[in-house]
C-alpha cells in the first residue's frame, strides 16, 4: 500500500515536468521582436485608435488573408474579456496575423484558456502575454451584486471572479458601487495575471527563462485609452 501511494505521488509531482516537456516538443517558433517591442507596438496601435488615425485595421485584404494562409506569427497575446466594446484587433489597431487574442468573460484564465496561451507562447513564439480588463465590466459587476454567488454556468464565471470583488467589497466601505466596481475589476486584473505562472508550469517556465513577458492593462469605455496597469496597486 505504501509503494502504490509513492507512486502516486511521484506520477503528480512529474505531472508538471510532463506538461513542460510536452508543450516543447512543439518547439518555438520565434516572431522576431521582443516583449518590449511587442507592448511598443501595441500601445501605439491604441493611440492611432484614440486619435482616430487608424491604418492597420483596415489593411485585413485578400492578399493579407493568402499571406498567413500556411502560418502565423503573432508577436502578443492577449487575453481579453468578451465584451463586445472591446475587441482588441480594433483597439490596438491590428490586422490578421498581429495578435493571438482569447477571449473569455471577466479575462479568466480556466484550463482551456490557459492551454491556449501556452500554445502561443511555446508553439508559436509571442514574446508577450497582455491581461486586458475594462472598465464597468459586466462579469465584475454581476460578481460584485452577487456577493460571488450565482447558479449555472454563469456561476463559474462569478465563482472565479469572487476573490477580487470580496476584496474590493471589504475594503471599499463608504465608496459607491461603481468605485467598487472598478476596485474589483483592478484586482481581478492582478490575480488573474499571477496565476498564469501560478497555474500554468509552461508559462512559469517561460517566463523564469526570461522569453515571455506578462503585463496588465485597462481599457477606457469612454475615451478608447489603454492604460497599463503594471505597479499600480
Amino acid at each position: 500500500m505504501k509503494n502504490r501511494s509513492s507512486m502516486v505521488r511521484g506520477m503528480f509531482l512529474g505531472a508538471g515536468a510532463v506538461a513542460i516537456s510536452a508543450v516543447l516538443a512543439f518547439g518555438s517558433g520565434g516572431v522576431g521582436v521582443t516583449a518590449d517591442e511587442a507592448l511598443q507596438q501595441l500601445m501605439d496601435g491604441n493611440k492611432r485608435y484614440v486619435a482616430g488615425q487608424m491604418k492597420t485595421c483596415s489593411a485585413s485584404d485578400t492578399a493579407k488573408r493568402e499571406s498567413l494562409a500556411k502560418g502565423q506569427k503573432p508577436y502578443a497575446i492577449i487575453l481579453s474579456c468578451s465584451d463586445s466594446r472591446v475587441p482588441p484587433e480594433i483597439i490596438f489597431d491590428k490586422t490578421m496575423g498581429e495578435i493571438f487574442v482569447v477571449r473569455v468573460a471577466g479575462n479568466i484564465p480556466d484550463p482551456v484558456v490557459l492551454g491556449s496561451i501556452e500554445y502561443a507562447a511555446e508553439h508559436i513564439g509571442s514574446p508577450l502575454v497582455m491581461v486586458l480588463g475594462h472598465e464597468r465590466c459586466g462579469a465584475v459587476t454581476a460578481t460584485v451584486e452577487a456577493k460571488g454567488k450565482a447558479e449555472g454556468n454563469i456561476g463559474s464565471i462569478v465563482k472565479t471572479i469572487a476573490p477580487a470583488a470580496a476584496k474590493a467589497l471589504k475594503e471599499g466601505k463608504g465608496k459607491s458601487k461603481a468605485e467598487v466596481v472598478e476596485a474589483a475589476t483592478d484586482a481581478n486584473l492582478d490575480l488573474v495575471a499571477a496565476s498564469l505562472t501560478k497555474k500554468s508550469p509552461v508559462i512559469r517556465h517561460l517566463v523564469k527563462e526570461g522569453t515571455l513577458k506578462i503585463v496588465k492593462a485597462k481599457y477606457d469605455l469612454d475615451d478608447g485609452t489603454v492604460v497599463l496597469m503594471d505597479g499600480k496597486k
